[in-house]
Parts: C-alpha cells; structure tokens; sequence
C-alpha cells in the first residue's frame, strides 16, 4: 500500500514537472508577423508576365506574398521571373508514338522552369538569384486535344508548386534583411 501511494505520488510529482516544461514552450511560424517577414513579403512587386506560364507564377506569387490583397502599390522589393515548360513522354518506347499500340495513354511529364531575382528597390541590390524547377506527371492520349489540355493543366500544377518554392525563397531572403531602425523622437 505504501509503494502504490509512493508510486502515485510520483506519478503527480511528475506530470507536474512535465506540464511546467512544456507551458515554457512557445510554437509560432519561422517567418512570423514578429519578425517582420510578412510586411516586407506584402512589400514585393512582381515584373510583367511574358508568356502565359509567366502570369500564371506571377498571378499566385502575388496572391502568397499579399495574402490575397493585391500587389503592393509602393514596393520596396522586385521580383524578375522568366518560365519556360517542356513537355516529354516518360517511357522509352522504339516507335515514341505518345500511345501505345493497345491505345492505353502513356504516362508523360510536364517540367516548368523558373528563373528569378529579387532586388531591393531603394538601391537595387540583388538579394536572390536562383533557378527552380518542378517536374508534374500526365497520360498522354492519342486524342490531340485532350493531350494539349492535360499538358496545360500540368503546366498549372507545376506553375503553382513552383510559386509556392518561389515564395518561400522570397520569405527566406527578406528575413534575412536587417530591420530598418526605429528613431525615436521626444
């Protein structure tokens, strides 16, 4: 009875420690509001798009970096980005007909490439220059058209994954610039 009620004891005393360890733990995102990354993201603008791809990047950086709000009116930070997409069967067939002889679509792959450079307005220095690149799975059909729209729709796929590593890298790169300093005026 004495070694159950040590036991329990223990078991208090324990759980106890545990929970004042772990009310000292604090969890919050890496490019949190309090350090400032979301203002300077909101602070991003974006060149104009060149092809359609480059729009597509550009139309979901602008959404990621924003928040939904819009591109910056005034931005401090440019971002210059060129894409470009090839397309390829991945089977390594003698004919390399985009069906096979039985008719069943042969599986392919869409790549979309992104290069890009963020720069600091103010005195445009370049803060980031980087080449990304996403590779997104399709079935080629022997149907032309239905091949054109699952190419374009895996060029959407791989455009949005690729902004969302672009945004990232932005996030990154902007955390790293030193906060402005505060004057405080009596």
């Amino acid at each position: 009875m004495s070694s159950d009620r040590s036991l329990r004891r223990f078991g208090f005393i324990s759980g106890l420690v545990m929970l004042t360890v772990l009310a000292g733990c604090q969890v919050r995102p890496l490019y949190s509001e309090a350090s400032g990354t979301g203002e300077r993201l909101a602070s991003v603008g974006f060149e104009q798009p060149h092809t359609r791809l480059d729009q597509v990047v550009r139309n979901h950086l602008v959404f990621l970096t924003s928040g939904g709000a819009g591109e910056s009116a005034h931005p401090a930070y440019e971002v210059k980005l060129t894409t470009k997409s090839t397309s390829s069967n991945i089977s390594e067939d003698e004919d390399n007909d985009s069906v096979s002889p039985t008719g069943v679509p042969v599986p392919g792959r869409v790549r979309v490439e992104g290069i890009y450079t963020i720069t600091r307005i103010s005195d445009g220095k370049i803060l980031k220059s980087s080449k990304r690149e996403v590779v997104s799975l399709i079935d080629v059909s022997g149907q032309g058209y239905a091949s054109l729209r699952a190419v374009r729709d895996a060029e959407n796929r791989a455009a949005r994954e690729l902004a969302e590593f672009i945004r990232a890298e932005i996030a990154i790169a902007l955390a790293r610039e030193p906060q402005p300093q505060t004057v405080w005026q009596k």
